[in-house]
């Protein structure tokens, strides 16, 4: 079993002068060993909780725990500079005076010399930069600069690592790459790490646990694979990937099974997964249908328009309108290249049924 490193627990954080919490009664745990992600857009209180773990933001109520001790409640607020938590920041925060070697051992001044040597050596060869301790960080490429703010950041052996947006500076082909070698690097080291992000590939790349945050409220907290099928709420199903909610009602038949009626037909479930017609008024409600659960098939009797296309190289994403005047979205084949305004068959491919209270419009 598991130890759970870090608790947060019903967490609030309250700015004086403002109505609205920056973080309201956010809870989540994350075991020692296990990377987890923050998401979500700007301004929905990502960053303020990070910032009250690392003891920077005091907790209004709730509790925070690092490895059984309670470091932030109303009553406790443990300094930051005692909660042994490692930070990397945006802008990596490297003194460009100071070669690499020196920036990173900036924070083991109380070891001794050999030892200090010895340290900075073990978190180079970590991060791949052994070549480059006599360099200044003007020397560096920017994916450089942020394994060596890494590596200052694991030197004193955090017993929490922190990381606030550190690939927004870099361009967006380079993110995703090296979030997984951050996530490596993260891993050989056995740290246990926190990580915000705005960026869905990052997320994806680096994270065991992912939360997303709306408003101050931490809206799900699960691995990728069930918040991307199975969202808890209808901002988490908005927020990851790419769907649409499609009208549907729920219909159970005489042997007990769920039919879900849409304008694409009656979409396969699992009768487990499905709730029961009685959850929503008469049964009306609105279904998530993710990009890969449509198909291509001309074959099939659903006919829809194609409103939009994106080129993605082994695959476009279209956007089609049904007779209906509802859209869908598809993943197809970059080989199946159909004009704007053709009308392709499509079907209803569904393996996780989610269903949300219907929306007017």
């Amino acid at each position: 079993m598991k130890t759970m490193f870090l608790n947060v627990s019903q967490l609030c954080v309250h700015y004086a002068g403002r109505t609205q919490r920056a973080v309201d009664n956010a809870s989540f745990t994350l075991a020692a060993g296990e990377i987890g992600v923050l998401i979500g857009p700007s301004g929905c209180g990502k960053t303020t909780l990070l910032r009250a773990v690392a003891g920077l933001e005091k907790a209004s109520a709730g509790s925070i725990r690092l490895d059984g001790e309670v470091v932030s409640s109303p009553q406790v607020h443990l300094p930051a500079e005692s909660r042994r938590i490692g930070m990397v920041f945006q802008d990596y925060a490297l003194f460009p005076h100071l070669d690499v070697a020196n920036n990173v051992g900036f924070g083991l001044h109380h070891l001794k010399p050999a030892e200090r040597r010895l340290r900075v050596q073990e978190v180079l060869a970590l991060v791949g930069l052994s070549h480059a301790e006599s360099l200044h960080p003007h020397q560096l490429s920017g994916g450089q600069q942020q394994r060596v703010a890494l590596a200052r950041a694991l030197a004193p052996r955090p017993r929490l690592l922190l990381l606030d947006e550190p690939f927004s500076n870099l361009d967006v082909d380079l993110r995703e790459r090296l979030a997984h070698e951050v996530r490596g690097i993260l891993k050989a080291a056995g740290a246990t790490a926190l990580f915000v992000t705005h960026d869905q590939l990052e997320a994806f790349a680096i994270g065991d646990r992912i939360g997303v945050m709306h408003e101050g409220q931490l809206q799900q907290w699960d691995d990728a694979y069930e918040l991307y099928h199975r969202p808890a709420t209808r901002f988490v199903a908005e927020f990851i990937g790419h769907g649409v909610f499609a009208h549907a009602q729920l219909e159970q038949q005489m042997q007990g099974n769920v039919v879900v009626h849409t304008a694409l037909g009656d979409l396969n479930n699992d009768s487990q997964e499905c709730p029961l017609p009685g959850a929503y008024p008469d049964g009306i409600c609105d279904v998530l249908l993710r990009a890969d659960d449509i198909v291509h098939d001309d074959a099939a009797p659903v006919k829809a328009q194609i409103l939009r296309k994106a080129f993605r190289g082994s695959e476009f994403l279209y956007t089609l309108k049904l007779k209906s005047g509802e859209s869908v979205m598809a993943h197809v084949p970059s080989h199946h290249d159909h004009a704007l305004g053709e009308w392709i068959g499509i079907r209803a491919q569904v393996d996780h049924v989610v269903t949300f209270p219907r929306v007017p419009g």
